[in-house]
């Protein structure tokens, strides 16, 4: 099948969306993980010890037109089993949702309704907490709702969607995750390779007098990346990992800079893989120290959590978007 590029991915959609996702699902350190993942409109499981990807999920249109909007965020709660997943519906729209399935794939059912957001993307969990997380890309925000989709909250806002239409530096894609220290990070991609990137931190309870619009607490990590994308998270080593479509790429760095250091500045980005091809999700299996990474081509890709022997498992499948472990 033909890879996709994101410029054909906007225009083929017909005013549709573009791209990224993914998030880590709790891993039974017993037990030998599977990988989910998203196509455009379907949810796929996939063993890479062996055999073919599984569709779980098919929301095709049955007349052969291609969907209106594309999957991109995928999460598995821990305790359920349950997974989630996010579509952007059509960019210049707000009729973004969220979807939810049992782990076979049955059970399908709709937990944010079209509009509650506008473009969601990468989506986490926080299972004690029974919390969905995601970034809102044209919607320009952090949201979260109960895993019912209940108690929907806007965190941060990072532009107006109607007076900063288009302004891609305030378009937040990626989201992790650090419960133990009450932490969100997320990216805000920019232009394409623009050197707009950014990667920021904000606490999960917001301190006394701010707003969503006023995040008192809000720090900025890194910035004038080329095009960061999706996140994980290693709480053990406190070390964040992404991808960046800008120079197609995984890349590592600590959590915690330096004191006084500067995020456009910083020296401790590690890029771990290159080449990727329109890189979007990656996933931490971190009991096994290895990632699995996607792209815009259509690959499913795993390496050790260093880069080191990296290796196409499927390759072009359509456009993939988000992927985890569980």
């Amino acid at each position: 099948m033909t890879g996709w590029n994101r410029r054909q991915v906007v225009a083929g959609l017909g005013g549709g969306v573009a791209l990224a996702g993914c998030a880590t699902a709790g891993i039974a350190t017993g037990l030998t993980p599977k990988l989910y993942y998203l196509g455009q409109a379907k949810v796929f499981a996939f063993d890479p010890a062996g055999g073919g990807p599984v569709t779980l999920v098919d929301d095709s249109p049955k007349d052969g037109s291609r969907s209106p909007g594309v999957n991109d965020g995928i999460a598995m709660h821990a305790g359920t089993g349950q997974i989630f997943w996010t579509n952007m519906g059509r960019a210049a729209e707000r009729d973004g949702y969220i979807m939810r399935c049992e782990k076979d794939g049955s059970g399908v059912a709709t937990i944010v309704a079209p509009g509650g957001t506008f473009t969601p993307k990468q989506l986490k969990i926080d299972d004690a907490a029974g919390k969905l997380y995601w970034s809102d890309r044209e919607g320009m925000a952090i949201q979260r709702c109960n895993l019912v989709g209940s108690q929907l909250e806007t965190l941060v806002v990072t532009g107006n969607p109607a007076t900063d239409k288009g302004d891609q530096s305030r378009w937040c894609v990626g989201i992790a995750l650090d419960p133990q220290r009450g932490h969100i990070y997320w990216t805000q991609k920019g232009g394409d390779n623009s050197g707009q990137g950014l990667i920021r931190r904000v606490n999960m309870q917001a301190p006394a007098g701010s707003t969503p619009t006023n995040r008192r607490d809000m720090i900025t990590l890194f910035s004038r990346m080329p095009e960061p994308i999706d996140l994980d998270l290693d709480l053990a080593t406190r070390t964040m990992y992404w991808t960046d479509r800008g120079d197609n790429t995984v890349s590592s760095a600590p959590m915690d800079p330096a004191a006084n250091y500067d995020p456009a500045t910083r020296m401790d980005r590690k890029i771990l893989l290159r080449g990727l091809g329109e890189a979007i999700g990656v996933a931490l299996d971190l009991p096994r120290k290895r990632m699995a990474w996607t792209n815009l081509e259509g690959d499913v890709g795993l390496s050790n959590i260093d880069g080191s022997d990296n290796r196409v498992l499927l390759k072009s499948q359509g456009m993939l978007t988000g992927i985890c472990w569980a």
